[in-house]
């Protein structure tokens, strides 16, 4: 290392979204507010789907992981964003700016992978309806979201050791409201070229993989629904709608994302794009999944109708002798 390089780093800075002091009041509530939502919505999602038996199947079993995931997703970055703009301070340290990008990776990865299995989830359900159970069966599921896991937690695994061997400059501030990989590569004054290289396979890899295993399934239920009467192609269509919207959003998000940061070559306005997969499009999973389907609904009035009736029953009982 040069003369101007540190050999130990004690803490990062997170430059955040802007350093406008009179907008800081704005960005904490606005995501404040965002980040309550999503963890609001997404646990009435997971609420709605343990509790009510009619619900416990497979569709709604990639749903309710695809909620856990949205939850952990957002609950990694924006709580210290949030603390930093608070306590007016920028710093997070080394150790947590690994732990953090860690279960960035981790997430974002396994939001990818549950999207997937709803892909071929539906898939199934439409193009073999009379197989549907016998293919899709409990021990099945449950081993697809194990084996997504372990490649989630091997991958962010990886990527985090291959960031431990970097050397970091003086020059310690992120241009991002987290530790993001690729800006933490960017800031190392070692050799970074294999860890760009194990990132950018890893990402063609795992999102391109993904990504057409999810086209092939949709490929397949087009095909399928043509040959189906209005009635069926309606049924049929209004199952698909809901996973079509998140998949579109989630994917066209990150592109744009990654379009904006190289034409424009802005690592500020590439964490403001960020901004739309990492929190927006979390938030909106719950409302795309709860308005347009009658069954989470349905099962959210039952709860909360047959707490209300607990709750008056209650004390009664404890009035009685």
């Amino acid at each position: 290392m040069g003369p101007e390089n540190i050999t130990r780093v004690s803490e990062f800075l997170l430059l955040g979204l802007a350093e406008e002091p009179e907008l800081q009041h704005l960005i904490l509530g606005l995501f404040l507010s965002m980040y309550l939502i999503t963890v609001l919505g997404n646990l009435l999602i997971i609420l709605a789907v343990s509790s009510d038996p009619h619900l416990h199947t497979p569709m709604y079993f990639f749903l309710s992981n695809l909620s856990f995931v949205d939850i952990c997703f957002t609950s990694n970055t924006i709580p210290k964003m949030l603390v930093n703009i608070q306590t007016q301070s920028k710093g997070i340290t080394y150790e947590g700016c690994i732990t953090q990008m860690y279960f960035f990776l981790l997430f974002a990865a396994l939001d990818i992978f549950v999207l997937t299995l709803m892909a071929y989830d539906r898939f199934v359900a439409i193009c073999h309806p009379l197989h549907y159970m016998v293919i899709m069966h409990p021990r099945l599921c449950g081993l697809l979201v194990l084996v997504s896991w372990t490649i989630c937690v091997l991958n962010a695994l990886l990527q985090s050791l291959m960031v431990l061997r970097l050397s970091f400059c003086t020059d310690l501030a992120i241009p991002h409201f987290f530790c993001e990989l690729n800006q933490m590569i960017q800031l190392a004054c070692s050799d970074n070229f294999l860890n760009n290289l194990v990132m950018y396979f890893v990402a063609v890899l795992l999102g391109g993989s993904s990504l057409a295993g999810i086209l092939y399934s949709y490929s397949k239920i087009v095909s399928s629904i043509r040959a189906m009467s209005s009635a069926q192609k309606y049924k049929a269509f209004s199952t698909c709608a809901s996973h079509l919207s998140v998949v579109s959003l989630f994917y066209l998000t990150s592109l744009g994302v990654y379009l904006s940061s190289a034409m424009t070559h802005s690592s500020q306005s590439s964490a403001t794009a960020s901004v739309m997969y990492t929190v927006v499009t979390p938030m909106l999973n719950p409302f795309i999944y709860s308005l347009r389907n009658k069954d989470i609904k349905g099962a959210l009035k039952r709860f909360f109708g047959m707490t209300g009736i607990k709750r008056t029953i209650t004390p009664r009982l404890k009035k009685c002798p």
